[in-house]
């Protein structure tokens, strides 16, 4: 396990941290794609575009690796256990005392959501092989729910007995969990759905979608109770405080609206990045801060009542970006293509891949300071000008099958030898 540096703005930790004050929570090596705040309230969960979860709590915070690709969702079974899914289709369970991973199982693609039923027995999975993944706690056989569409978001109803599924084809389902039958198309959208919060004791459900489409329906009738679109799509994160007061949701242009539910009066309504997404919201325990995340490989808290002046995420320009404008073309095509998973530095930095400094010559799967797949560490590449332009020529997926690396290609042969003379500064050893 890899432990890295954390810097928290007050110099203080979630647990220590006072009610109403701005935080963050910095050592990942790529962007936050999930959040989750322990039952306790004085821990915390970060899922990762580095494939890892970052477990913080007082100011010893660890670094969880199991992962072969990004790390999508996560959420606390109870203080000590928890649950995590992403981009290499794997369902993992942790026990966060030992910081050791059990595999639960796997989907046919990525987990986009997870969910904890009410009695804390079973985990519900969102996939994008358009199923809904059930998985008994107690070590039951999981079983998996055809949906028909890329499942985006779940909800449990019904204390565990029921669920919701917001999917791409922009139709929610309800559904009974023990026999996996769909009881009742809810709503149609028309297009795609991607979050939902429900309250059944209030009778609500809230959902967001692509088309930036942002309601509360009655949880019964599907009719709706408010309608608080706004001019910002597409609709990516969802979140409501523990007592159910607030509502928060995050979009692709990167505000967040924080809705009053009894009301549904907004309470706070700020941009909190420069640029780009927020893909993650949660609330802290006690509802006074939401935490968010984004493109920063930070995770920024905020106070519910100072957001006017907040600080926001992404204050600088990430070369993944735009790069430099004073770049050759082969460091254009790095810092496009290669930066938000690769450094050209001795260390791996946390990133989603290991370094690409002195990548010539060097046997795949073999940085040492990098957690691996199988498929790497087993793997007879070198690299070199030849594989390195294999690789990008044809795509990682099928260069080097079983790979979880992301699904990208480099189409001209001009940009791939200048991506690889580019590389070849970076790189003291021999060439393949």
């Amino acid at each position: 396990m890899r432990l890295g540096g954390i810097v928290l703005s007050l110099l203080l930790a979630p647990g220590l941290a006072l009610a109403g004050d701005f935080f963050t929570l910095e050592g990942h090596g790529g962007p936050i794609k999930g959040i989750a705040v322990s039952p306790s309230g004085d821990r915390i969960l970060t899922a990762s575009f580095d494939n890892s979860l970052g477990y913080w709590r007082d100011q010893a915070p660890s670094w969880l690796e199991a992962h072969e690709a990004a790390a999508n969702t996560v959420r606390f079974v109870v203080d000590t256990v928890a649950v995590s899914a992403g981009d290499d289709f794997a369902v993992l369970l942790w026990d966060l005392q030992t910081g050791t991973a059990t595999r639960l199982g796997a989907h046919k693609g990525k987990v986009i959501s997870l969910r904890v039923s009410p009695d804390g027995k079973t985990i519900a999975t969102a996939s994008w092989d358009g199923t809904v993944g059930i998985w008994p706690l107690d070590g039951g056989k999981p079983r998996f729910i055809p949906v028909a569409s890329n499942v985006n978001d779940i909800a449990f109803l019904d204390g565990g007995a029921g669920l919701m599924t917001a999917a791409a084809d922009g139709k929610i389902r309800e559904w009974d969990v023990k026999t996996g039958a769909q009881k009742r198309l809810f709503l149609s959208n028309g297009f795609g759905v991607n979050t939902l919060v429900a309250h059944e004791k209030a009778g609500w459900l809230a959902f967001g979608a692509v088309d930036g489409v942002t309601r509360i329906v009655d949880i019964e009738s599907a009719e709706t109770i408010k309608d608080v679109t706004l001019d910002r799509r597409p609709i990516l994160a969802m979140a409501a405080s523990r007592d159910m007061r607030y509502l928060a949701i995050g979009d692709g242009e990167g505000y967040i609206m924080v809705l009053d539910t009894a009301e549904w009066a907004i309470h706070a309504d700020f941009r909190a990045t420069h640029r780009g997404p927020i893909w993650a919201l949660e609330f802290a325990a006690d509802g006074e801060n939401i935490h968010a995340g984004g493109l920063d490989d930070a995770m920024f808290s905020w106070p519910l009542n100072g957001t006017r002046d907040a600080p926001r995420m992404v204050s600088q320009d990430r070369p993944f970006l735009n790069g430099s404008q004073n770049a050759t073309n082969g460091e254009r095509q790095f810092q496009r293509k290669c930066s938000i998973c690769h450094t050209l530095t001795e260390t791996s930095a946390r990133r989603a891949g290991p370094t690409l400094m002195n990548v010539f010559g060097r046997p795949a799967g073999t940085v040492p300071d990098y957690f691996y797949s199988q498929t790497l560490t087993t793997s007879d590449i070198i690299w070199g000008p030849a594989t390195i332009d294999a690789l990008f020529d044809l795509g990682p997926d099928v260069y080097i099958k079983g790979t979880k690396m992301p699904v990208q290609r480099i189409t001209s042969p001009q940009d791939r030898a200048d991506l690889i003379d580019y590389l070849r500064r970076f790189s003291e050893t021999k060439e393949n």
